[in-house]
């Protein structure tokens, strides 16, 4: 079978389609044909080399957390899926021994990673993580949702996100970003979105954002931010300076959850600010396979849509980096093999 692999970790020019076997299932696995596998960011720093689990001694290295597709066979002791159906992958790998696997939420498993090796035309697979899709539900905007989604929806409960509350998400035309304008408006929450491109904010308006702000600059931002209100919560992928800002701008007793480092790996704080504001910084790691299959309930019932940019085969899986990196994106990019 073909893989999309990284070969050299120097960016998109490292990605390099190579042959392998095709896997065959071991107990409590299956393979699964992948119709579709989204890349994130996720994907992309390990290709850049600015992943501290991937080094030159792992390569070839076949990413791709986000698959969908079709069960090709099982191995021994699966019974709950059988060759034949329609699935997406949970990425969460866990322990399944320590307290929070034991009573939950299975995302601050003590020793939590992420299945690797979506990129290719089959996948193996933990059985136990394979969510079973309805006729309605495709593939390819199944594969959008186990890690944007995911994520932003999460995100929005740690931050007690309710009806008319007010939403700041910096950077909002990204994945992450996007899936959480669109889960906010359902919710009956107001958003306030920021990107530096106009002609993005224009479409993540017709997703349901409110209040469309153009610029990057981070004390711009919260001039105009705060001219428009103040946010119950923030939803930060980004870190860096934005996590000042966010903070600076939440109301008293406001939430900031956090779960990317786009803009920097360091934040400052201001911690008078933080205590005397009674306001709440929240780390927040993907989500728990029962909310993937909540997602996939949403799809479903015509109640969400996830919103894809592009899909690129296989063999164009570089050309799908590339157009990450380069930011062209509103929205999941989906490689279809």
């Amino acid at each position: 079978m073909r893989a999309a692999a990284f070969s050299d970790l120097i960016g998109p020019e490292g990605v390099t389609i190579i042959e392998q076997p095709t896997p065959d299932p071991g107990a409590g696995e299956a393979v699964v044909d992948v119709e579709a596998c989204s890349i994130n960011r996720h994907d992309l720093w390990i290709l850049e080399g600015d992943s501290a689990m991937v080094d030159a001694d792992d390569l070839p290295f076949v990413s791709g957390l986000d698959v969908a597709g079709v069960v090709r066979s099982v191995g021994d002791g699966v019974e709950r899926i059988e060759p034949g159906d329609r699935v997406v992958l949970c990425p969460n790998e866990t322990c399944g021994r320590c307290q929070f696997c034991r009573e939950g939420p299975e995302n601050h498993c003590e020793e939590f990673s992420l299945y690797h090796g979506g990129l290719a035309e089959a996948a193996r697979v933990d059985a136990d993580r394979l969510v079973p899709l309805p006729a309605s539900v495709g593939t390819t905007a199944a594969a959008a949702l186990p890690t944007a989604y995911l994520t932003a929806r999460h995100m929005l409960r740690q931050a007690d996100v309710a009806a008319g509350d007010l939403i700041f998400v910096p950077g909002a035309t990204g994945g992450v970003g996007v899936a959480s304008v669109q889960l906010a408006d359902a919710l009956g929450a107001r958003t306030i979105g920021t990107s530096s491109s106009a002609e993005k904010l224009d479409r993540l308006r017709e997703l349901g954002l409110d209040h469309a702000v153009e610029g990057v600059d981070p004390e711009t931002l919260r001039e105009t931010v705060g001219a428009i209100g103040t946010p119950d919560a923030v939803i930060n992928h980004l870190g860096g300076p934005y996590t000042d800002v966010g903070l600076d701008l939440l109301r008293r007793g406001g939430r900031m959850v956090v779960c990317g480092r786009t803009a920097g790996n360091e934040s400052e704080i201001d911690i008078p600010d933080l205590f005397l504001g009674h306001k709440r910084v929240i780390g927040s790691t993907m989500g728990t396979q029962p909310e993937l299959r909540r997602l996939v309930d949403l799809v479903e019932s015509g109640d969400l849509e996830p919103e894809i940019e592009a899909t690129y085969p296989l063999g164009a899986t570089d050309e799908a980096f590339g157009a990450m990196r380069d930011r062209e994106a509103v929205g999941k990019i989906i490689v279809t093999p």
